[in-house]
C-alpha cells in the first residue's frame, strides 16, 4: 500500500479539520486511557523512575545517509547546488536528476552490523537505555511499515532495524527508545524538488519532482511553507499516522522528536496516544518518556541538542549529542572519553540524562578509536557509577572557577564549555553526597560549599572515599572549605569522584 492510498484512508476514516482550519484533537485516533490531548491532562504525567535513575543512554543515529561517508544531512545537501555534498554526489554518483537519494538507499547494506555484539558493548560501557533511529528527515523508515515502501525491510539491508535493535536491547536489560525526525522532513526535503540554476544541467528537475517518488520526497510545499515545521494540515495528519504506527507496533519506552512538540493539537494527540498505549502495554505501569526541544512544564522530558542546562532543572531533562558527526564522516574528530564523562557528570548534577550517538560506519560496525573510547567510559563507570546511577541533584549543582565563562542554558552550547579541576559537581543518594572533580587536581581539592561555616550542608561528614580506589583519603573541614588532600595515586581517568558519607 503506497503513501497516497494510506493518506486517503487516513483522511477519510480517521482525521478531520475543524471549521477554524486547525485540526481537531478529538477526531484523531488516540489510544484509550487517562491522557487526553490537552496541556492540563498531560500535566498529570509522572516521570518513570527508570529514566530518572538511568542517566546514560546510547543512540544509533544511523541509516542510508551514512553511505556517502559525508556526515549529516546528505539527503538534502546533495540537492543544494554548490554544496560540497552536491559536488561529491555529482562526482561519485552523477547528477541528482538521474541518480538521486532514492538510488543511495539501496546501497545501504549494513553487512557488518552485529546488534547483539554492539548492545553488549554499550551495556558494558554503562548505558542504561538505547535509542534507535526510527526515521531521519530523509523519510526512510527503519521499521517494518505498511505506510510506504521506503523502509529497511523492503530495501537496503532488508531488515527490521528498529525491531532487531529492540530485541537486542531488551535481551541486555536496557530500556528501548526510538527517534523520529519526520515532522521536519516535509520542508527539509524540499530541495529535492529543485533544479540547477546554472551549468550543464541548468533547469533540469531533480528526481524529487518525479510523481512516482513523491511518497519518499513528499509533494512540493506551498509558497512560504519553509519553516522547520510545516504549516500544511494534511502533512501534520500524515506525520501523526507515521508516529502512531511506530509506537503502537513497537511500544518503545522512549520517543524522541527532533523539534518542539509538533503541530499543537496533533502533537498533544500523539503524546496522549503514546502515553496511553504505553500504560496499556505495560499493564498500568507507565514507562513512557517523551523528548522534544521545548520546556516541558512536567509534560515530558525536555531535550537540549548538543547543549546543557546552566542550573538544576525542576524537571528531568536530557542532552542529546554525538561523539562525532551525526552520521559517519570520513576523517571526523571524535569526543574523548574525558569530554564525554565531564558532560555526563555536569548534566546529572543538574537533574539530566546524557544520550550520546555512537557513530556507526555505513556497514554497521565501529572504528577502533570508537571502541577504545567506549572501553574507557566503561572502566570509569564501573568505578564511579554509584555517584551517577540512581542519584538526585543536591542543594546546588556544584562549584565553578571564578573566571568560568558564563554559559546560558540552551541548544548547541557544548562547544563553549571548558571544564577544569576547579569545576566540582554534586550528586546525592541515601546518606552519601558525591563530589566530582572534572579534571585531575594539581594540588589539594578545596570544596567551599562544604566548609564548616557553610549553610548548604547541615550534616556531619563521617568519611570520604575516592571512587575506584582503596587508598585512604586524608581530609580536613575548615571554616571556609572542605579540603581533600591530593591522593598519592590517582586513577587513569581525569574525572575524579569522591563519596562523602554524611550523618
Amino acid at each position: 500500500m503506497n503513501r497516497q492510498t494510506v493518506k486517503k484512508i487516513t483522511v477519510a476514516a480517521l482525521l478531520a479539520t475543524c471549521f477554524t482550519g486547525t485540526i481537531c484533537a478529538q477526531e484523531l485516533p488516540v489510544n484509550k486511557g487517562p491522557y487526553q490531548a490537552t496541556d492540563e491532562s498531560l500535566k498529570q504525567y509522572q516521570y518513570p523512575e527508570w529514566f530518572r535513575d538511568a542517566k546514560f543512554g546510547i543512540w544509533a543515529h544511523w541509516g542510508p545517509q551514512a553511505v556517502p561517508r559525508q556526515g549529516d544531512w546528505y539527503a538534502r545537501k546533495m540537492y543544494e547546488e554548490g554544496d560540497k555534498d552536491y559536488q561529491d554526489h555529482l562526482t561519485r554518483y552523477g547528477h541528482p536528476s538521474k541518480f538521486g537519494y532514492k538510488d543511495i538507499i539501496p546501497l545501504w547494506k549494513a553487512q557488518k552490523w552485529d546488534p547483539e555484539k554492539l548492545m553488549a558493548l554499550y551495556k558494558k560501557a554503562g548505558a542504561k537505555y538505547f535509542v534507535s533511529m526510527g526515521s531521519h528527515h530523509d523519510n526512510f523508515f527503519l521499521w517494518n511499515s505498511k505506510i510506504h515502501k521506503w523502509n529497511s525491510v523492503n530495501m537496503g539491508p532488508h531488515k527490521d532495524v528498529v525491531g532487531i535493535w529492540q530485541k537486542a536491547a531488551k535481551k541486555n536489560g536496557l530500556y528501548f527508545g526510538v527517534s523520529e525526525h519526520l515532522a521536519a522532513s516535509y520542508t527539509w526535503f524540499q530541495a529535492a524538488h529543485g533544479a540547477d540554476q546554472k551549468g550543464e544541467f541548468k533547469g533540469v528537475p531533480y528526481d524529487g519532482n518525479d510523481p512516482q517518488y513523491q511518497d519518499l520526497y513528499h509533494t512540493k510545499a506551498a509558497p512560504g511553507d519553509n519553516d522547520w515545521l510545516t504549516t500544511n494540515p494534511e502533512w501534520m495528519k500524515e506525520w501523526y499516522s507515521d508516529v502512531k504506527e511506530l509506537v503502537d507496533n513497537y511500544h518503545p519506552d522512549l520517543l524522541y522528536s527532533d523539534s518542539k512538540l509538533p503541530f499543537d493539537n496533533v502533537g498533544r494527540s500523539m503524546l496522549a496516544n503514546f502515553y496511553n498505549g504505553n500504560l496499556d502495554y505495560n499493564h498500568g505501569k507507565l514507562t513512557a518518556v517523551y523528548n522534544c526541544k521545548e520546556p516541558s512544564q512536567g509534560k515530558w522530558a525536555e531535550d537540549l541538542e548538543r547543549g546543557v542546562q546552566d542550573s538544576i532543572s525542576p524537571y528531568p531533562w536530557q542532552t542529546d549529542t554525538s561523539i562525532g558527526d551525526w552520521f559517519y564522516s570520513t576523517g571526523q574528530k571524535y569526543k574523548t572519553s574525558t569530554e564525554i564523562l565531564q558532560m555526563l557528570v555536569d548534566i546529572v548534577s543538574k537533574n539530566g540524562n546524557l544520550l550520546i550517538n555512537i557513530v556507526q560506519t555505513p556497514e554497521g560496525d565501529l572504528e577502533p578509536d570508537m571502541l577504545k573510547t567506549l572501553d574507557e567510559i566503561g572502566k570509569w563507570i564501573a568505578a564511579n557509577g554509584d555517584g551517577v546511577y540512581g542519584t538526585r541533584p543536591w542543594t546546588i549543582f556544584g562549584e565553578k572557577p571564578a573566571d568560568a565563562t558564563v554559559i546560558k542554558a540552551g541548544n548547541f552550547n557544548e562547544g563553549k564549555i571548558k571544564y577544569s579541576d576547579k569545576d566540582i559537581r554534586f550528586t546525592t543518594k541515601g546518606n552519601n553526597l558525591y563530589a566530582f572533580c572534572l579534571d585531575k587536581p594539581q594540588g589539594d581539592l578545596s570544596i567551599k560549599s562544604l566548609g564548616k561555616n557553610g549553610r548548604l550542608n547541615n550534616k556531619k561528614i563521617v568519611s570520604i572515599k575516592m571512587l575506584g580506589s582503596n587508598e585512604a583519603v586524608k581530609w580536613q573541614q575548615d571554616g571556609d572549605a572542605l579540603v581533600i588532600k591530593r591522593p598519592a595515586h590517582l586513577p587513569d581517568w581525569k574525572v575524579l569522584g569522591f563519596a562523602i558519607a554524611l550523618n
